[in-house]
């Protein structure tokens, strides 16, 4: 039997430990996942709603014990209170928009036949959970899933090993029957083996590319549907009438915020050549303010990353830049240890030929290059493998409508980072991912269509 642990991040102790399930009884686990799935979708959807939302409200009566424990899993200072706006954000949106993102489409009625298409559940919907925001990422699906009539089986990273514990108790608390959403402890083996028997009907990845392709390959051949959000190299092009302390600031916190540890952080900054200069003056007089420590500390601003084997990728790639010519402008905060507590870096004179500008970097660092126009700055920002948000600042609407049209990304910001609506469709493109999630396009993918042709008896 498998052992997962979960090591903190803050002094490297074991925080956590779960046996995982052997694959005999996490069939037997999800069978019974499934057989309470029918029961689950034929509720009337405002009942649906309600569950799911008490379930909500009752991980957000949890959250003075959820903030100092995800600081202990994963490193987030708990000056930032964890994750329930958010959670909350996005569970209550897809709750509101149901009734209508659902609805029958009425394609015609006459005298001889009514024709409609209906949105029906998928039947068992997978999730995998990745760590970095374990509760925001984990509701993208859940909440709208449960709400279409599917029932959840939730895998949770071992990073993060008690988030869904504490979400399947909540939501039980609540009343959403136990086998209706279930969490699960799987190692990799069983997880692909589930997979590759068709176990599930839909399944709901976020975290690497590798880990994606995994997926992929357990499931080829089963024509189960698939939802890949995977990894990400976000970039920020500030123009030459941008606000410029507005720009510095929002677009340095969405690199750093975290430790670095967004999906959709900002990893590569291109700024017009006549704010260039300014830029970075005040993005390292920023990011020299913060203060790196103890994530338990309400000082720390910034706390440890989530794994050491995570900051020395980091590490790897800013040593790689500095011996092909970058200019490093933070010098090593005395709290850096060598292991998760690294200091956070900017990096100037960088080019495309660095795995700093190229690799998905998942970690406190930034490169920032000159350009001279909008069409070096969009050929640098599509220069990449990854697509799933690009920021850009600038005064006129028209100008960054037009340049969001061409860069190859899954949402497009104007004038702010780093953040999900749930109104939109969240979703990337190349090897970021596939399908999308939130919005009304979120619950057409946790949905099939269903097509109605029913011709009425006449005399």
């Amino acid at each position: 039997m498998t052992t997962l642990t979960c090591i903190s991040p803050i002094d490297g102790s074991v925080f956590a430990t779960r046996e995982a399930m052997a694959l005999e009884g996490a069939r037997a686990a999800v069978a019974e996942t499934r057989a309470a799935q029918a029961g689950w979708a034929a509720r009337p959807l405002a009942e649906r709603v309600a569950l799911v939302m008490a379930g909500v409200a009752a991980v957000g009566d949890m959250n003075d014990e959820i903030v100092p424990e995800l600081a202990r899993m994963m490193g987030r200072p708990v000056r930032y209170g964890g994750e329930f706006r958010g959670f909350n954000e996005r569970a209550g949106h897809m709750a509101a928009i149901a009734e209508g993102a659902l609805a029958d489409i009425e394609v015609g009625e006459d005298a001889a036949f009514r024709r409609y298409i209906r949105r029906v559940p998928h039947g068992v919907v997978f999730v995998v959970a990745p760590w970095n925001y374990p509760y925001m990422t984990a509701i993208n699906t859940v909440a709208p899933a449960l709400i279409a009539g599917n029932s959840v089986v939730l895998k949770h990273a071992t990073q993060t090993l008690l988030v869904g514990e504490r979400m399947a108790r909540a939501f039980h608390a609540a009343g959403v029957p136990e086998a209706v959403f279930r969490n699960i402890f799987l190692d990799h083996d069983t997880t692909s083996a589930l997979i590759g028997e068709g176990a599930f009907d839909f399944v709901n990845f976020t975290g690497s590319v590798g880990g994606g392709q995994a997926m992929e390959r357990a499931a080829a051949g089963t024509f189960t549907g698939l939802g890949l959000e995977l990894g990400g190299k976000d970039p920020g092009y500030v123009m030459e009438d941008a606000d410029l302390d507005a720009a510095v600031e929002t677009l340095i916190d969405g690199a750093m915020f975290n430790s670095g540890q967004c999906c959709c952080g900002i990893e590569r900054i291109y700024v017009h050549e006549s704010l260039y200069d300014a830029f970075v003056e005040k993005s390292v007089a920023l990011v020299r303010g913060y203060r790196l420590g103890d994530p338990l500390d309400p000082e720390t601003t910034l706390g440890p990353m989530a794994n050491a084997r995570f900051a020395a990728e980091v590490r790897a790639q800013i040593d790689e830049a500095r011996a092909m010519g970058a200019v490093a402008h933070i010098e090593t905060f005395p709290q850096d240890d060598g292991g998760c507590y690294l200091t956070p870096q900017i990096l100037t004179n960088v080019t495309h030929k660095m795995r700093v500008m190229r690799d998905e970097s998942f970690g406190p660092v930034v490169g920032i290059m000159p350009v001279s126009s909008d069409e070096e700055a969009i050929a640098l920002m599509n220069d990449s493998d990854f697509g799933l948000t690009a920021s850009l600042w600038t005064a006129d609407i028209d100008r960054a409508a037009r340049i969001g049209d061409a860069i190859e990304t899954g949402t497009v910001f104007m004038n702010r980072a780093d953040y999900l609506d749930p109104g939109l469709c969240w979703t990337g493109c190349k090897q970021t991912g596939r399908g999308g999630g939130l919005s009304v396009i979120g619950y057409h993918n946790l949905t099939r269509p269903k097509s109605y042709h029913l011709k009425k008896v006449t005399k």
